[in-house]
């Protein structure tokens, strides 16, 4: 069974399409805002400092501030209507975005592993670096930790997945950043290679969580299932719509953000097709009014009381 971060199997959804969109792009233009500054401000006085790990942690800035416009594209192209090319709408574009971060973190983590393990081959290539890293590792330490805070916060509220991802990889950051200033210290202390031994920490960290995000987003490609306990709460959901007698084969696939959902409804026998069709409708709004479900797609069965029918197979 996966953990889906933002699942939430009871309550109503607080937001519309367009609030999400909004929400995403703020939160994003906002990460956009400190990953540049950061960034810049790594790389440069990692260079002036001879610090590799805060060059990789600049590095690794700077494939957020990336990742963030991939999430304002993504954001931008899943609002999109449906239409005939993609008649349940475009909301498999944030997935697609999840999947690009992904690949993303893990080309870049995998870079920063071998910048690492050549300065780690040459042990006496390593400079001493300048105080004036320590104080910036810490500086970009705490923008990191609140950015992360922030953008988890808002990426819960609205319920995004792709959020979510985007949060998770500034709280690595922020990891990263921690990384990076022991490895400082270290140096400092007289140990250098503690140096590149960080760099080489915090890209271990980029290809794990690169290689999480992609795997993941992979499988809800593939039509993946959301989690069993969200499938009962459906199902329940279903039973308590007024005429439902009963309901099987309730099968699911993730659409972005969205759930798509088939399922077989049991209403009894003597019903007209009409009042067999209203009972549909009246479990479709439900559902759809009380989980992230896009669509729900029944197909219609007569039930029989369990007991008749064991009484008739027993007189027959």
């Amino acid at each position: 069974m996966q953990h889906d971060p933002i699942s939430d199997h009871q309550e109503h959804p607080q937001y519309t399409a367009a609030e999400r969109a909004r929400a995403a792009s703020r939160s994003t233009w906002v990460s956009v805002g400190v990953n540049l500054v950061l960034s810049t401000t790594q790389i440069a006085a990692g260079v002036f400092s001879k610090s590799q790990g805060l060059i990789a942690d600049g590095v690794h800035s700077l494939s957020d501030l990336v990742a963030d416009f991939v999430v304002l594209f993504a954001n931008h192209h899943s609002q999109k209507e449906a239409d005939a090319d993609h008649p349940y709408g475009h909301q498999r574009f944030e997935t697609a975005a999840s999947l690009v971060l992904g690949l993303l973190l893990l080309a870049v983590g995998l870079g920063m592993l071998s910048s690492a393990a050549g300065k780690l081959q040459a042990p006496d290539t390593i400079a001493k670096v300048h105080i004036v890293a320590l104080w910036v590792a810490g500086a970009a330490l705490v923008a990191k930790e609140l950015l992360f805070r922030y953008m988890l916060f808002v990426a819960k509220k609205v319920k995004s997945s792709m959020l979510v991802a985007n949060a998770w990889h500034a709280r690595s950051d922020a990891a990263s950043s921690l990384v990076v200033g022991v490895g400082i210290i270290g140096n400092l202390a007289g140990y250098p290679i503690l140096d590149p031994i960080a760099a080489a920490i915090v890209g271990f960290m980029v290809t794990r969580m690169g290689w999480s995000f992609g795997w993941n987003a992979l499988h809800d490609l593939t039509d993946r299932s959301v989690d069993e306990a969200e499938v009962q709460a459906i199902r329940q959901t279903i039973l308590e719509t007024p005429g439902v007698s009963g309901v099987h084969d309730v099968r699911t696939r993730k659409m972005g953000d969205m759930i798509v959902v088939d399922a077989h409804l049991e209403v009894k026998a003597t019903l007209t097709v009409e009042q067999a069709h209203d009972i549909t409708v009246a479990a479709q709004k439900r559902v759809m009014q009380h989980h992230r479900v896009l669509h729900l797609l029944t197909h219609v069965d007569p039930y029989r009381r369990p007991d008749l029918d064991h009484a008739l197979t027993a007189q027959s």
